[in-house]
């Protein structure tokens, strides 16, 4: 595995935030989260990159 994956995959960072019409500066609530995490595309890769790096923070 890269030693610096995580900053590698975070091209654009506040874009989750943005998409899902969240202000800067608030956190996502864990139920909007997980229910884009279920969607497709981007949202739903976003998400679940954020999902993953929460569950690294503890």
């Amino acid at each position: 595995m890269a030693e610096k994956w995580i900053q590698k995959a975070i091209k654009k960072p506040g874009a989750l935030k943005k998409e899902m019409g969240v202000p800067a500066g608030k956190t996502i609530p864990a139920k909007k989260l997980a229910a884009a995490a279920k969607k497709p595309g981007k949202l739903g890769q976003r998400a679940r990159l954020a999902e993953t790096l929460e569950k690294m923070k503890k």
